[in-house]
């Protein structure tokens, strides 16, 4: 590999996360590289448009000239297409019915599915709604969503099944649940015989802007089997994370 070429990459991601402009010293202590060659990469970058000397001063900051490449980028990618490989090995391996659901108000939009081959399965449409506090996918996704979308679900709670939440406690409960498991479950509790399991999507960002869940029969998908599924569940939807450009810091 070009060494030169990595470390000019090295040193664009070290500005990139910079709060405010870089002198030359500080970022060869930091990239642990001579002045000169960071100078010579420094001008490099501001030949080609990507940094710029802040007002002669010796500092260096990017331009927007990395955002518009990102977002051309980012204009492609489209999180249903990104998903599609990982929902069809979840189907193949499960045997279940798989979804992509993202959050729209306090319910659920199903933006893509694959049907279980079995008789008995979980029914859904493309288009479809689900009340987000009552399905995995949605509470994949509340568990990470700001607090007014919260008090907009909590004021909504309603009893659709035996086994629905309908107190502002529970919620809280439920979701703390998932931030720590980093998983969601439902146990029938929008469809009395349907249960589910599901993991956040995130961008770039960091932001959920998703979730991947499999939902069956409650007489397949018991408990135990959904926390087994767990972990193959939370994989695929770190890696379709991973793709729209999300970077765990852990």
């Amino acid at each position: 590999m070009d060494k030169t070429f990595l470390k000019g990459l090295v040193l664009l991601e070290t500005l990139a996360r910079s709060e405010q402009a870089c002198g030359v010293t500080e970022l060869a202590s930091e990239l642990q590289l001579t002045k000169s060659n960071v100078h010579r990469l420094l001008q490099g970058l501001v030949h080609q448009g990507f940094a710029r000397n802040v007002a002669d001063t010796g500092r260096y900051e990017l331009t927007m000239k990395l955002w518009e490449l990102g977002s051309h980028v980012f204009g492609r990618l489209d999180v249903r297409h990104v998903a599609d490989p990982f929902m069809k090995a979840l189907a193949t391996e499960t045997s279940e019915t798989v979804h992509l659901s993202t959050l729209d108000g306090i319910e659920v939009l199903y933006l893509a599915k694959i049907d279980s081959p079995q008789p008995v399965r979980a029914y859904t449409t493309v288009g479809g709604r689900a009340p987000a506090q009552c399905v995995a996918t949605g509470k994949a996704q509340l568990a990470w969503s700001d607090a007014a979308t919260l008090e907009s679900v909590k004021i909504a709670l309603s009893a659709y099944t035996s086994k629905s939440m309908t107190r502002p406690q529970q919620l809280d409960s439920e979701l703390e649940r998932v931030r720590l498991q980093g998983f969601a479950v439902n146990i029938g509790e929008w469809r009395e015989q349907v249960c589910g399991v599901a993991a956040p999507i995130r961008d770039g960002s960091g932001r959920v802007i998703a979730a991947l869940g499999v939902s069956g029969p409650a007489d397949r998908l018991k408990p135990r089997i959904m926390h087994n599924l767990a972990p193959t569940i939370i994989t695929a939807a770190e890696k379709i994370s991973s793709l729209l450009g999300y970077r765990s810091r852990s």
